[in-house]
């Protein structure tokens, strides 16, 4: 013991005038950390097979980890839980590693770690470095830290179009009533550029500003017009002493399961059964997405006093709504909302009318208590929501139980609480309804091969919850009950099997639903690791709802069993920093009630090479689909920080190709060109949208500039 003790003394000795010997500010890790293809890790994280989502804060955060590496050796367990890749078996051998043996020396050591394979590691070290905690402490000035600021501090500046004319921007025609149709105000193409320089756990400044197809660059502060279309710009801090966090401008916020406030960083079932059901304490995060809806503007902060964190936040932003002006028998006026717009697009006079026509006050604040070993965590939430006009929807029987009026409140609860191998987890909440939602479950690593997770969630028809993003079946926490259940069991070393369980029933009626419905979902996933280079996996998913017997005749609708069923097979084979090979097989059937069975497919291969300062990604892609229901949601790569996963339905080819250029150490550019062609079709796309012919490509080129 004493041998082994003196040995590490002189290695930590070594290690520590080596490091100081060589040090610059620049220097973050004992080794070069891997690059790695984010694209794929998100891949191979979730399953993006049906389902339209954007990618944007999952990117952000990841590429956040990538150029900002988390030092391990300062840090705690949810700064592990954030990189969805350790287990709960594995985080807790972490933790006591440290807390035996000290800080870590070197990255080597995480071979030391029990239950640390080699394909765990690999999967880690591009997000996290060692270095002996405290040693190189940054003690500038907040100021002089962001003017110096090297990892991440770029501008971003992008164009994208698509090259076939568009119905919108064709001259307008007229109506049966002789009045011109409508048509697109501004001009073709979509611009963006975003600024940003931040240092994670420390700042974080930028601005975003979009135009989108159609939109007009105009200043008229009386439409909300200020140049580009969309403008969204955030300052954030963290750990400045007491000060956890400060954001002004515009931000999100996620605590406990995700029932009331939802950071964006949240996605449900996919390959990933078993980590990303659990939410974390994210708290307040900086907004950057180019989503026009869903965020807050304001200012928002967190102090810590002991062992409690103490958030308030405030926020006042404008929303687009149809408003219609009513007229009583007595000539009186007054304004309601009838519905809100959250697509974003101000391209005709009619999507102007509508934007920013609607003042959202938010107030509220969360109370958090951490114990000393961070095991438990509890928290108390609540916040007020305040709108400057009446929301009165279209009396329908589906949603007699939605909100309406003014002004609505939600208060909730939520705990996290670590046991063994296992992570407790549970958020209840009401609002002023009086309708409740809860969510509660367990994440749990139940042998070194073995991992689960149950979860149970329970959303009261009356339930208003604007800013929640619990898991669910629906789109929105509200008329949902259901439990789902997580494995993932690796029996052998290079073979892994995952499998989600969820069934679910919405007890009040929903739009093509009249009645109380049931359903369910599962998913099997294989994954066979042949070596470093080459991995297959394939995956099978079936879904069954209710919904309301299309084409019906009678004066009842009756619901049927809608059943849809999704296969995978992916082979990838890798050359690093050489070669990489993709082909993917994926095809679905879609059954109504005891109807006939309709089918559609993709078959799908991507190339990618290196070469130098070049960086080539191709796709050539067939597809197939009989109708609507079997369409094919096949992720795509694209320039840094977008994100296509188009629809492929009907018959025809996608192909794509991708270039990227380092031009300097400082500029990077991409270009794009992707191409629909179909067969057995006259036009693409529908109502403004329509194109003339059966090709719709488009074009895209981005520069970032690092500073």
């Amino acid at each position: 013991m004493k041998l082994a003790s003196s040995l590490r003394s002189l290695i930590i000795i070594s290690f520590l005038g080596f490091g100081l010997f060589y040090y610059t500010p620049a220097k973050a890790q004992d080794f070069p950390r891997p690059e790695i293809d984010i694209d794929n890790f998100i891949q191979g994280l979730f399953s993006v097979q049906d389902e339209d989502i954007n990618y944007e804060d999952v990117y952000e955060t990841l590429f956040q980890f990538y150029r900002n590496p988390l030092n391990l050796n300062t840090a705690n367990r949810e700064d592990l839980e954030a990189l969805f890749v350790l287990s709960e078996l594995q985080i807790n051998n972490f933790l006591k590693h440290v807390s035996t043996n000290g800080k870590l020396l070197t990255i080597y050591e995480l071979q030391a770690i029990p239950n640390f394979d080699q394909a765990t590691i690999d999967k880690l070290i591009p997000f996290v470095f060692v270095r002996p905690a405290g040693l190189y402490i940054d003690a500038r000035p907040l100021w002089q830290r962001i003017l110096r600021e090297k990892e991440s501090n770029y501008l971003i500046l992008r164009y994208d179009q698509v090259l076939e004319e568009k119905r919108g921007f064709t001259p307008a025609d007229t109506n049966s009533r002789g009045e011109p149709n409508s048509r697109y105000l501004g001009t073709p193409g979509r611009m963006y550029a975003r600024y940003r320089v931040s240092h994670r756990k420390d700042f974080s400044l930028g601005f975003t500003i979009e135009k989108d197809d159609g939109e007009q660059l105009a200043w008229n502060p009386g439409n909300n017009q200020y140049g580009m279309d969309y403008v969204s710009f955030h300052a954030f801090f963290e750990n400045q002493g007491r000060l956890k966090a400060l954001a002004i401008g515009d931000y999100q916020m996620q605590f406990g399961q995700s029932l009331l406030l939802a950071g964006g960083f949240n996605v449900g079932k996919g390959a990933e059964t078993v980590q990303t059901i659990r939410r974390s304490n994210l708290g307040v995060r900086p907004y950057t997405s180019t989503l026009e809806s869903g965020f807050f503007r304001g200012a928002a902060a967190t102090y810590q006093i002991n062992r409690f964190e103490l958030t308030g936040f405030y926020s006042y932003n404008l929303l687009d709504a149809n408003v219609l002006i009513s007229t009583d028998t007595l000539s009186r006026t007054e304004a309601f909302i009838q519905s809100f717009q959250t697509s974003g697009f101000h391209r005709t006079s009619t999507e102007i009318n509508a934007k920013g026509n609607i003042g959202e006050r938010i107030a509220g604040g969360n109370l958090l208590f951490k114990s000393k070993d961070r095991n438990l965590q509890v928290g108390a939430l609540f916040l007020h929501t305040q709108y400057s006009t009446e929301l009165r929807r279209t009396d329908r029987i589906y949603n007699r139980f939605e909100f309406s009026g003014r002004e609505n409140y939600n208060f909730g609860a939520y705990f996290n609480y670590n046991w063994q191998n296992f992570t407790f987890f549970g958020e209840g909440g009401q609002s002023k309804s009086g309708g409740r939602g809860a969510v509660a479950g367990f994440v749990s690593s139940l042998a070194p091969n073995v991992e689960m997770a149950m979860l149970y969630r329970n959303y009261d028809k009356n339930f208003h919850s604007f800013y929640g993003s619990a898991l669910g079946e629906g789109s929105r926490n509200i008329n949902e009950e259901g439990i789902y259940w997580g494995i993932k069991i690796k029996p052998l070393k290079k073979v892994q099997l995952s499998a989600y369980y969820d069934r679910f029933r919405f007890p009040w009626l929903r739009f093509l639903v009249d009645g109380p419905s049931r359903g369910y979902e599962f998913l099997v996933r294989a994954n066979y690791k042949f070596s470093r280079q080459i991995g297959l996996y394939a995956q099978y998913r079936e879904e069954s709802q209710q919904r309301n017997q299309s084409n019906n005749t009678t004066n009842i609708d009756f619901l049927v069993n809608n059943l849809k069923r999704n296969y995978i097979i992916n082979l990838n084979y890798q050359v690093p920093k050489v070669l990489s090979l993709q082909s993917r097989l994926q095809w679905s059937t879609f059954q109504e009630g005891g109807g006939p069975v309709t089918s559609g497919y993709a078959l799908v291969q991507d190339v990618g090479f290196k070469f130098r300062k070049f960086t080539l990604d191709f796709r050539f892609s067939v597809f197939d689909t009989q109708d609507f229901n079997n369409r094919q949601y096949v992720y795509e790569k694209d320039v840094l920080w977008a994100f296509s996963i188009p629809a492929y339905s009907g018959v025809g080819f996608r192909n794509y190709a991708l270039l990227r250029y380092r031009l300097s150490r400082k500029i990077d550019i991409w270009l794009r060109y992707a191409q629909f062609s179909f067969r057995n079709q006259q036009t693409v796309g529908s109502g403004l949208e329509e194109i003339q012919g059966s090709i719709r490509s488009e074009v895209k080129a981005q520069m970032r500039i690092k500073f």
